[in-house]
């Protein structure tokens, strides 16, 4: 696999970058966000172009792939920012995308990548821990449409989202089919909460939620396909982030070493701290490769092969992370441990993204 960056590629990355270091100043990262500067973030990103990347030019995005989408979220990873970007644009976008009809992805990738709209992926259910494709929300047909029941846990941003991708168990064959609800539809009941990392997510009920034929994204019941390759995409970007957290770890880390000073020397001077840095730039060279070969991966006529090295990725990822956020927490002594230092964020986000969409030990069973 060629890992070589373009200068496109790099372009990107400088502007992404920038954009970064004006709206999430570093004394600021990783604490919660206001609903207003959330927006005022997410319309940035719109300007810059960020939310339309990876859609169709008609639809207002940029057809770029899965290898921009790895550079951007590496550099948002840095800064502990971006907000909904792989609920919505990332995961979300790439669903209508491949399985809406052209009148669909008119009606809502343009908002999506303009910022006027937020998406998000109901997947989960209570009880399957992991395993989406048990699902017992049931889309009844009724006269014009389907009638929603059932709930949907842990749906990330769900609470910002004006539309809702629900995966349902489609009546009229057994099958799972994807339908677009509008959050505030009446029997759609929304119930945010606070994350670890200082973010949001939802639990979501649907009772009896009409929702008319034109809202059904593909033929009934043929979504499980179309859903694996989007829940791909995000993992593969979650792992692209992974490395810009751990990136921004590390230097985090070395700066305390250089100025925190223990029995009149800097704590850098002393060699077990330098193996221990050593071991974490080497982890993340690791971590780098592997993000790489995830989102090569994405787009491969392959889905067998992609699952596997997504896998493969998140079981790496998922594993390093948590040891190089709890490495560095004790690298800072007891205050690594307070919301007052900033090491303490990274961390909390490296744990959430080792849960997200399967931990270490689920994705190792999939490798088999």
């Amino acid at each position: 696999m060629d890992f070589s960056l373009n200068d496109d590629h790099l372009a990107l990355r400088d502007a992404v970058q920038r954009f970064c270091d004006g709206e999430y100043p570093t004394e600021h990262r990783g604490q919660a966000e206001t609903p207003q500067r959330a927006a005022e973030r997410w319309a940035g990103m719109a300007g810059l172009g960020l939310l339309g990347l990876p859609f169709p030019a008609e639809a207002g995005g940029s057809e770029q792939g899965p290898v921009e989408v790895m550079l951007v979220v590496q550099e948002l990873g840095r800064a502990l920012g971006g907000g909904a970007f792989v609920a919505s644009t990332v995961m979300a976008g790439r669903l209508i995308a491949q399985l809406g009809s052209p009148a669909q992805q008119q009606r809502w990738l343009p908002d999506l990548a303009s910022g006027a709209l937020q998406a998000a992926v109901a997947l989960y259910e209570d009880g399957l821990r992991y395993d989406w494709r048990h699902v017992a929300l049931q889309a009844r047909a009724v006269p014009g449409g389907h009638a929603l029941h059932g709930r949907k846990t842990g749906v990330p941003h769900g609470d910002s989202a004006g539309l809702l991708l629900v995966v349902a168990r489609d009546a009229d064959c057994d099958g799972l089919s994807v339908f677009a609800v509008d959050a505030n539809a009446p029997g759609v009941r929304v119930r945010g909460f606070d994350t670890l990392d200082n973010r949001r997510a939802a639990h979501v009920d649907f009772d009896g939620v009409q929702v008319d034929a034109s809202r059904r994204l593909g033929r009934a019941g043929e979504a499980q396909a179309a859903v694996e390759a989007a829940l791909d995409a995000g993992i593969a970007a979650l792992c692209a982030e992974a490395v810009g957290v751990v990136d921004a770890l590390i230097v985090h880390t070395a700066e305390h070493l250089r100025t925190r000073k223990q029995f009149g020397a800097p704590l850098a001077k002393f060699q077990v701290m330098q193996h221990r840095l050593a071991d974490m730039a080497i982890a993340l060279e690791q971590l780098k490769s592997m993000a790489c070969v995830a989102a090569m991966a994405i787009d491969a006529d392959a889905p067998a092969q992609r699952r596997r090295l997504v896998s493969a990725a998140k079981v790496l990822v998922s594993q390093q992370g948590r040891a190089l956020g709890l490495q560095a927490i004790q690298m800072h002594g007891a205050m690594g441990m307070t919301d007052e230092c900033r090491i303490s964020h990274f961390a909390k986000r490296l744990l959430v993204i080792g849960q997200l969409f399967g931990d270490a030990d689920w994705h190792l069973k999939q490798l088999h």
